[in-house]
């Protein structure tokens, strides 16, 4: 059973996680935007993590989950993203709102809560951003994805998940239908970082590679090149 912490510690951990899940570790500079802080908060937090064993800090290398972090940090998520459920699927909350209302209901939701919320809510595998939600025992399951513009022309996909939860972010793809579960086709691929030109639903959108790298996707059909010698 992961150790108590409190609120402030938990909101580091689960900040670390989340940049090193994307990035495979967590740059002071990146933790002073995500958390809203002064550099000199995060050095002196990162430093008192350390000595209670929670990260590793190597300089100019990042920070990094300990075991025992990353089972904190595994329990907040789920907490996390079981709220983002219960916001969207019970309350119909819009899936651009329910982040930060999340990032409140995380700290007060007991385990015992927890169990319940996830079967009533019919033991949901996915946020509605599409991330994984951790068990109860910590495990996490990842299905296998790659970014949306690595896909090539003629190749077909179903979203996976959103790498990124801002609200102005998540409204623009809700415009375009790109959202978790949905199928799409690479029509074409502009060179020198143009946009990737895709089909959903019968519509063509054209994507900035700036989206298209916060977009992970499924493979379905790879594209079928004949290649004539």
């Amino acid at each position: 059973m992961p150790r108590q912490v409190s609120r402030v510690i938990e909101e580091y951990l689960e900040s670390i996680y989340r940049l090193q899940e994307r990035d495979g570790a967590a740059r002071t500079g990146e933790l002073v935007n995500l958390l809203k802080v002064a550099p000199g908060t995060i050095t002196n937090t990162v430093e008192r993590l350390e000595k209670e064993g929670l990260v590793t800090h190597e300089p100019y290398k990042g920070v990094k989950l300990t075991e025992e972090g990353l089972k904190i940090a595994l329990q907040v998520i789920r907490r996390h993203r079981l709220s983002e459920r219960l916001l969207t699927d019970l309350l119909k909350v819009d899936w651009d709102k329910v982040h930060n209302a999340a990032c409140r209901l995380e700290h007060c939701i007991t385990d015992d809560i927890i169990l319940n919320l996830e079967k009533a809510l019919g033991h949901p595998l996915t946020c509605p951003h599409g991330h994984p939600i951790p068990t109860k025992c910590g495990a996490i399951i990842e299905e296998e994805s790659i970014l949306l513009e690595e896909l090539e022309p003629q190749e077909e996909g179903e979203v996976a998940k959103i790498m990124d939860e801002d609200p102005e972010l998540l409204r623009y793809l809700l415009k375009l239908s790109l959202t978790p579960g949905v199928h799409l086709r690479v029509l074409e691929k502009t060179p020198y970082e143009g946009p990737v030109t895709v089909e959903i639903n019968g519509k063509t959108y054209a994507i900035s590679r700036k989206v298209a790298a916060l977009v992970k996707v499924r493979r379905t059909i790879k594209s079928r090149i004949e290649v004539r010698s």
